[in-house]
């Protein structure tokens, strides 16, 4: 078999396997296909200068894709951060009093979308606020969420 590749198979052969990879990408956009392709493209190319074995030539294409890979996801790869159960909290966010918030000592506010992952917080005020008003985020303070009826 190895013989049989080794005769039969052209430098063309490596460049039309890489570009039917590359495209094939499109369909499956994973960004790992590619890498493949280019490395067959590569390897077509340096068969076309030098000649080389096909098992020459398949070693190439071994190293040249996992190279690829790993360069891919260490340094390309954007980074993915899952927000699951998490809105995109910034201070200003909406909510609602739930238990009566006193100057300066603790009661309850709730959010339509969870903040910081729970829709319900222990939350100050340097004023008095009533159960039902609105309120907005003003800043954190350790587990506690300070608020504002104004929004800042």
């Amino acid at each position: 078999m190895v013989e049989f590749l080794s005769v039969n198979l052209l430098w063309w052969h490596w460049i039309v396997l890489g570009l039917i990879l590359s495209v094939s990408e499109i369909f499956m956009p994973l960004f790992i296909i590619l890498w493949f392709g280019l490395a067959a493209i590569i390897v077509g190319v340096i068969d076309l200068g030098f000649g080389t074995l096909f098992i020459t030539e398949f070693f190439i294409w071994i190293v040249l894709s996992v190279v690829f890979l790993i360069l891919w996801f260490q340094f390309f790869k954007p980074k993915t951060v899952s927000k699951s159960g998490q809105s995109d909290f910034k201070l200003g966010t909406k909510g609602i009093v739930t238990q009566k918030i006193e100057p300066h000592k603790r009661g309850k506010v709730r959010f339509d979308a969870p903040v910081l992952g729970s829709s319900e917080w222990i939350a100050i005020s340097d004023k008095e606020i009533e159960v039902g008003k609105p309120i907005y985020i003003v800043d954190i303070n350790g587990q506690l969420l300070k608020v504002n009826t104004e929004e800042k």
